[in-house]
């Protein structure tokens, strides 16, 4: 094995760095310094064999000590061919700005000391963030002036009940917030009271339901499929969440289906609508009592996820039915079969016998891996044919 060279006790330093370990914040005191790394170095059998590789390599070392911030630990080793001699045995880096040094980060390492006094000063809530992420407050430097600004408006306006748009801060734009809303996040839970913070709303999505701004409201679209019930000429529509709640339209059946074209090419039926597009935001659908005595009919794609959305909308209208989705449509398209991305496991108690043995097969890959069968690769005769079958299809 090679003997420990200074190019090695760099990486490690850079690894540390990568870490966060070579920063000092106000809060850890030289907690864990000084800092020892052993040296590999010459045993005692290898001095007289090799005594002239040992000599230049304790050389080497001694010029390195000389020129850097560091101590070398030495030992006396015995050797039977050549006696005594003292060896370095490890390195010593007393404080983290000696090592930063040896890898080029003590400037950096002194912007950290300065940062972290800085931000502390303006809000201590923020040292043991400091301390956690000494790395983030690095990269954030340009942007901590702005960042605290932010903290101090919503420390003064606790859940402020206005678009992000409308704030008027110093050198803070909506874009810079957006861009910032992951740190932001974790800042204001540090910060912010606890009864200031929706804990249901979590990560960037969440970002304004949980400090209090308004958030772009949810739309819901849908087409009639009714021309007598088409609104002012308009048969494709797409209006806020709680607009849609508030709607009265004499509808007797609704289809509601994943895919945009699908819910385009849907044909003409009496007394019906097609609502679309939503995923698993379906759950925005639970505010519109309206549909409680509708007939529904949910076409999801044929896959794991596709019965988890059924069972998810099942729990707010009961009477939900499923459409296409079952065993003979997905046989019948097997050249049509492609691979789920991320299948789900999860259990649902809200299917059928029969479209609880079908996920079950889905689950345990007891057709093929993942199957899946996307809605939109459902030859549209099969769909018309469907359709035809439901009350007023035509």
């Amino acid at each position: 094995m090679s003997w420990t060279e200074l190019d090695e006790i760099k990486a490690r330093l850079n690894k540390a760095w990568a870490k966060g370990k070579l920063l000092r914040s106000p809060l850890d005191n030289y907690d864990g310094w000084p800092l020892r790394y052993p040296l590999r170095h010459p045993a005692a059998g290898e001095l007289g064999s090799r005594f002239a590789e040992a000599q230049k390599w304790v050389q080497r070392w001694c010029a390195h000590e000389e020129k850097h911030d560091f101590q070398l630990e030495w030992r006396d080793i015995n050797s039977r061919d050549i006696g005594r001699n003292e060896l370095p045995v490890a390195i010593q880096f007393d404080y983290p700005e000696d090592a930063q040094a040896l890898i080029g980060k003590r400037r950096a390492g002194r912007d950290y000391t300065r940062l972290c006094e800085q931000i502390t000063t303006s809000c201590p809530d923020l040292l043991d963030w400091c301390a956690r992420k000494p790395l983030a407050v690095l990269e954030l430097q340009p942007a901590w002036p702005r960042l605290l600004h932010v903290i101090h408006w919503l420390r003064q306006h606790p859940r402020p009940n206005v678009y992000i748009r409308q704030l008027e801060l110093p050198c803070v734009d909506t874009k810079f917030i957006e861009s910032h809303k992951k740190v932001l996040g974790e800042l204001l839970d540090e910060v912010l009271p606890a009864g200031q913070i929706d804990s249901d709303a979590r990560g960037v999505s969440g970002f304004e339901q949980r400090y209090g701004f308004l958030n772009k409201p949810a739309q819901i679209r849908f087409r009639l499929l009714d021309p007598s019930l088409y609104i002012q000429g308009m048969s494709d529509l797409q209006i806020p969440v709680t607009d849609f709640a508030k709607l009265t339209l004499p509808i007797q059946q609704i289809v509601i289906t994943e895919n945009e074209i699908n819910g385009l090419a849907l044909p003409n039926m009496p007394g019906a609508m097609v609502i679309f597009g939503l995923g698993y935001g379906l759950d925005s659908l639970k505010q519109a009592n309206w549909l409680a005595d509708k007939t529904i009919h949910y076409w999801g794609d044929l896959d794991t996820h596709g019965f988890a959305m059924l069972d998810q909308l099942r729990s707010y209208f009961p009477q939900t039915q499923s459409l296409l989705m079952d065993r003979a449509t997905l046989l019948v398209h097997e050249p049509l079969w492609g691979e789920e991305p991320k299948p789900t496991r999860k259990r649902l108690s809200r299917l059928t016998d029969h479209e609880q043995a079908l996920y079950e097969d889905l689950c345990l890959d007891r057709l093929a891996p993942a199957l899946r069968l996307e809605q939109e690769r459902i030859g549209f005769e099969h769909v018309k044919a469907a359709l035809a079958g439901l009350r007023g299809g035509t």
